[in-house]
């Protein structure tokens, strides 16, 4: 079980950036506003995130002006699809792991 532990990827530990990815990897690309409403987040919890997932370089950022208003944009990038498929990958591993494991009869 160790090295399945070992696979999962610390950046997506976070439930905020997990469903960042997960949006992300549903759709061509979102708004900030988009995300913001379907995670239900603040402003600057959702900034905080999403600048770490940038970091990691496992999304993209668009910085567009519409009618003089701001419109950013965020895409996975294939780096990005890479390391969630392989972190969800993981996940089902520790999920079949521990269907398998029989509890001790010492408790």
């Amino acid at each position: 079980m160790k090295n399945v532990i070992q696979n999962l990827n610390k950046t997506f530990d976070n439930k905020v950036r997990l469903g960042i990815m997960a949006a992300l990897t549903v759709n061509a690309k979102l708004s900030f506003v988009d995300i913001k409403n379907l995670l239900e987040l603040t402003d600057g919890n959702l900034a905080s995130h999403l600048k770490a997932l940038e970091k990691a370089e496992y999304i993209l950022v668009a910085k567009l002006f519409i009618n003089r208003k701001p419109n950013t944009t965020y895409k996975i990038t294939e780096l990005g699809k890479k390391e969630f498929e392989a972190h969800l990958k993981a996940l089902e591993e520790l999920i079949n792991q521990q269907n398998t494991v029989r509890p001790s009869e010492n408790g």
